[in-house]
């Protein structure tokens, strides 16, 4: 099925939990970061994305974004995921992505070491 309703955990720890989604494919949930990913500052955090539509394509693209809330305010950082559902032979599925990390930057000279 590749739907990404229900929870999901990284290999980090990190874990995302999917709301169901709706008659448009878009989906909100929350963001976990994990212990092994380094960042104590990071709080539980909102996400909200989308996928292609299952009845159409089995294995579907999916998007979503994660605005961090973090413990100094001060700073703003989101992270934008891009990657595919896969179902192997046994029917389990797994997620594959790719992630920017995109902080605030104080003037466009600083520009160039904002994105990860």
């Amino acid at each position: 099925q590749c739907l990404l309703s229900g929870s999901w955990r990284s290999d980090t720890s990190c874990r995302m939990v999917v709301s169901t989604l709706d008659k448009d494919n878009r989906f909100s949930g929350f963001y976990l970061p994990g212990p092994a990913a380094g960042y104590s500052e990071l709080l539980t955090s909102p996400l909200e994305g989308s996928q292609q539509d299952t009845e159409l394509v089995l294995q579907p693209i999916f998007s979503f974004t994660v605005n961090w809330r973090l413990r100094d305010s001060k700073t703003a950082r989101t992270t934008v995921f891009l990657g595919q559902c896969y179902v192997d032979t046994n029917g389990e599925e797994t997620l594959h992505a790719l992630w920017f990390l995109r902080e605030a930057a104080d003037s466009p000279a600083e520009d160039w070491k904002a994105t990860r």
